[in-house]
């Protein structure tokens, strides 16, 4: 194996991504190294391409990012057990510490020490990924590499939709974007009667529609309400899973939610939103915030989910060479896709 590898880099304080030769990381007793083949584009890797305010607040310049991916480790550390070379592996993004309350309770997804791959350390778009052990999820036969490349994503999607109990509920979900399309999915997926899912992207409707058995509604031309009488639910969604991150989206949700309502808010608004708390309040709505997923609870269930039955596959719309990485992100960034994959063999 050459000491050199091929990585997606920040390289400089502006707008893009540059493919650079860098060293294979080396690794501690505790970690893994993985030959990344498999990579999926995630909107974080958008906001980094743009050098957004976030992004420049947060990614170091010279980081190798990305942190959706699948492939095989081919090295582990002195002190690993249970995994094995050649074994087909993704793994959570999430980098958490040890001594804070929430991690020492087993609530590791609620760590405030956590860093992310790709985004504080070293990420995924690259030929070898160190790893530690630790965030190692193993892929079985039946997830093949291109699955497991958006399996980040889908836990997202997973962790929203199994906030609240779903079975025999009607649902609506704000966004469809992929994590929002997978949300819709796995709500079918464990028993809700209807999902309803908006947006004002036709062209992300229609593969909504692909994706899932969901009833598609654009508001520019159609009303929740309208939607409402429509379906014959006297009173309302019971649940709702925002992932637009608009506001005008979470006021139509509130308004189109039964008393009593439940909101699990994945999406992450511009900046701050006037909120109409007394409406909420009124209402006697739930609002829960979801970040990540929960570590390693909803790797379970999604992976048990995708081999009972589960299909989020057409939610991946381009495959395409690591080395077409600009046509990826030019793709994506005009809003015409859903997942895109990156193949790094």
């Amino acid at each position: 194996m050459s000491n050199q590898m091929k990585a997606l880099v920040k390289a400089r304080p502006e707008p893009g991504l540059w493919m650079e030769h860098r060293p294979v990381p080396e690794i501690g007793p505790d970690d893994v190294l993985i030959r990344v083949r498999k990579t999926g584009i995630c909107g974080t890797d958008i906001h980094i391409w743009n050098w957004d305010e976030w992004a420049q607040k947060t990614v170091p310049v010279g980081l190798i990012v990305g942190h959706e991916f699948a492939g095989e480790i081919v090295d582990m550390g002195r002190q690993v057990d249970g995994l094995s070379i050649g074994q087909r592996v993704s793994g959570e993004g999430h980098l958490i510490g040890k001594t804070s309350r929430q991690s020492r309770a087993g609530k590791f997804h609620l760590d405030p020490a956590t860093r992310g791959i790709g985004v504080n350390e070293p990420g995924a778009f690259a030929e070898y990924l160190r790893l530690p052990a630790f965030n190692v999820v193993p892929l079985p036969d039946a997830i093949d590499d291109e699955i497991g490349a958006i399996l980040d994503p889908l836990g997202n999607a997973v962790h929203t939709a199994l906030s609240f109990d779903l079975v025999g509920e009607d649902v609506l979900v704000t966004g469809a974007g992929p994590i929002g399309i997978m949300a819709a999915s796995v709500a079918r997926h464990v028993g809700a009667r209807r999902v309803v899912i908006t947006d004002l992207n036709d062209d992300r409707l229609a593969l909504a529609a692909q994706v899932a058995d969901v009833v598609t509604v654009n508001p520019k031309r159609q009303s929740l309400a309208e939607i409402v009488s429509h379906l014959g639910m006297k009173e309302g969604f019971d649940v709702g899973l925002e992932m637009s991150g608009s506001q005008v989206a979470l006021d139509q949700m509130v308004e189109a939610l039964v008393m009593g309502g439940r909101i699990a808010l994945l999406g992450i608004p511009p900046g701050k939103s006037p909120v109409d708390w007394s409406r909420i309040v009124f209402k006697a709505i739930t609002i829960k915030g979801v970040y990540g997923r929960e570590i390693f609870e909803t790797w379970y269930k999604m992976i048990a989910m995708l081999e009972n039955g589960l299909d989020v596959r057409a939610v991946i719309t381009h495959r395409m060479p690591a080395d077409a990485f600009r046509d990826g992100f030019e793709t994506m960034r005009a809003g015409s896709s859903g997942k895109i994959v990156l193949d790094w063999t």
